[in-house]
């Protein structure tokens, strides 16, 4: 019987990890491990893990539903007099055995399915409900977040891969002001980033990789890429409550 999931963690809380599962231990530090390797190619996380901005929760395979207390909680980081830019973190406990690549990825939107249906705040009017237009992103309590998912599954594309759990990524759009896909700071930003991260992989940058406002791209492609550089097919499993009622 798999531990009951718990809320928001600090570093903290990680490192003093008593009351925590085995297997998140094994992750955390794998993670942690990952993440500080000098080489690594997101700055953003490696500075946060350092400096313990970043924020952590998991679940378990029959037991999700701390995830919307736990992202609620996150968001509220946000209300705060702060400039830090925080991560969270979703830490899904390992299957039984390796999946594969499509195994993981169902799994990631069933989660953000699950988390979308639990939401108790109305979708923004002004923010498209469609996943197939180019101006959609996830929200989740009124808020534009972008969620992307590693996976052990993930053998050429390592800078997925950071460890046996599948692990969630949540960063709202807050955390992106001034670094929006046409602004100066954030195309030199990322750039350097992808650059690091093509030395990674060894593989060109994937076709589904762009800036949210691209009107040749689709958000939800570039939360669950392949382990290669050809282009997703087929439409985005999320669906929006209003558009399940209408459908």
């Amino acid at each position: 019987m798999a531990l009951k999931s718990s809320g928001l963690l600090t570093k903290e809380d990680m490192e003093n990890h008593e009351q925590l599962p085995e297997w998140l231990i094994k992750e955390y530090q794998t993670f942690e491990k990952t993440v500080l390797d000098p080489t690594f190619p997101c700055y953003f996380g490696m500075k946060g893990q350092r400096k313990g901005e970043l924020r952590y929760a998991y679940i378990s395979q029959d037991d999700w539903t701390n995830l919307p207390e736990a992202v609620g909680e996150f968001l509220t980081l946000f209300n705060e007099a702060t400039k830090i830019k925080h991560g969270l973190f979703i830490f899904v406990e390992p299957f039984e055995e390796e999946g594969r690549l499509d195994d993981y990825r169902a799994q990631f939107w069933d989660i953000i399915q699950y988390l979308h249906d639990q939401d108790t705040v109305e979708w923004p009017e002004d923010h498209p409900k469609d996943p197939e237009h180019f101006l959609w992103d996830f929200h989740f309590k009124g808020e534009p977040i972008f969620v992307f998912g590693n996976a052990p599954a993930y053998k050429q594309r390592k800078t997925r891969d950071l460890g046996n759990s599948m692990v969630l990524g949540f960063q709202p759009r807050a955390i992106f002001q001034g670094l929006e896909g046409t602004e100066k700071g954030g195309i030199m930003s990322r750039e350097k980033v992808r650059e690091r991260v093509e030395a990674w992989d060894q593989l060109p940058k994937h076709p589904d990789i762009s800036h949210f406002g691209d009107p040749d791209h689709n958000e939800w492609k570039q939360s669950f890429i392949g382990d290669d550089i050809e282009p997703i097919t087929g439409k985005c499993p999320f669906m929006h409550k209003d558009l399940k009622i209408h459908s």
